[in-house]
């Protein structure tokens, strides 16, 4: 891992490998299958991953790749920053965030209980980046990238594996997308057997933005999705593993993401972040194809209270 995006693109064997890799650490999330408005549906419950999230997979992927790391820095809107954090004290390394102003406090609060520095920067996470990244070529620590990196994308890609191990049965995979290394990895691991969807809010569209330009462009940030979501530009990396295979981009808004949260708690008594939810809000849309389909709930990370 350096302090610049790897340009090499990740491949299946490289999903199967971190498959190995992280093992030891991250948890195989289970399913849970059931009938929703008479349809048969299956969720893959990523929100109960360590951390609360599918990132901790593609943080501790890439720190135990094998390179010699001795300080790690990553700029996020939380949930990466969760994942590198816990990582990087799983491995020994010390690590600094680096979070927009509009970062939720409770990610930053869970950031810093597990042993990572974080520094408040910007308004928005480009600008957190833009710092992060200035840190690295500084003091000569690793910048970690959430989704436009070879081994995020591999260990993201652990989800899709554990799908086709754990629901057979389904014919298509849907996922949230944000920067797009979720969708990226899950597409390596599924191959050309099953559909992936793309699903992401009206105004937090990267991906469906690249494709409509033909390559990454900017994209508008504007959603109650936005912190886990948030990325204005897709992923080279991802881009270009999602346009090689058929790939289902569907867009949905936040009243149909906020309608599909609450569905999921009172009627399943699943508790999860808004960008989890998107998937669901496309499938109950009729957006998703496919006779049966697995939906990814990939976080959990909101500030729950009792009342």
């Amino acid at each position: 891992m350096t302090s610049d995006t790897i340009e090499a693109l990740p491949a299946t064997e490289d999903v199967r490998a971190a498959a190995e890799r992280i093992a030891p650490h991250a948890r195989r999330t289970p399913v849970l299958t059931t009938r929703i408005d008479g349809r048969p549906v299956t969720f893959k419950l990523e929100h109960l991953q360590v951390t609360g999230s599918f990132k901790f997979r593609g943080a501790l992927n890439a720190l135990r790749g094998g390179r010699d790391v001795h300080r790690v820095v990553a700029a996020s809107g939380g949930n990466h920053g969760l994942g590198v954090a816990e990582a990087a004290r799983l491995c020994g390394v010390p690590a600094r965030i680096y979070v927009p102003r509009s970062a939720p406090e409770v990610k930053v609060r869970r950031i810093a209980a597990a042993g990572a520095q974080v520094v408040r920067c910007g308004d928005r996470y480009a600008e957190a980046e833009e710092a992060a990244r200035a840190e690295a070529a500084a003091t000569g620590a690793a910048f970690l990238h959430p989704y436009d990196h070879p081994e995020v994308i591999a260990g993201q890609g652990t989800v899709g594996l554990e799908i086709i191990e754990q629901a057979p049965h389904c014919d298509t995979v849907a996922v949230a997308v944000g920067g797009a290394g979720l969708a990226a990895g899950v597409g390596l691991a599924l191959g050309p057997g099953r559909a992936l969807v793309a699903a992401e809010p009206e105004h937090c569209n990267a991906l469906h933005a690249a494709f409509a330009a033909g390559e990454p462009v900017e994209a508008p940030v504007d959603s109650v999705a936005a912190s886990a979501l948030g990325a204005s530009r897709v992923g080279r990396l991802p881009f270009a593993l999602l346009r090689a295979r058929p790939t289902t981009c569907v867009l949905v808004s936040d009243e149909q993401i906020l309608a599909a949260r609450d569905r999921l708690w009172e009627e399943l008594r699943l508790a999860v972040e808004p960008a989890a939810a998107v998937p669901f809000a496309a499938w109950l849309a009729g957006k998703v194809p496919g006779e049966h389909p697995c939906l990814v709930l990939c976080g959990a990370n909101a500030d729950w209270r009792p009342s």
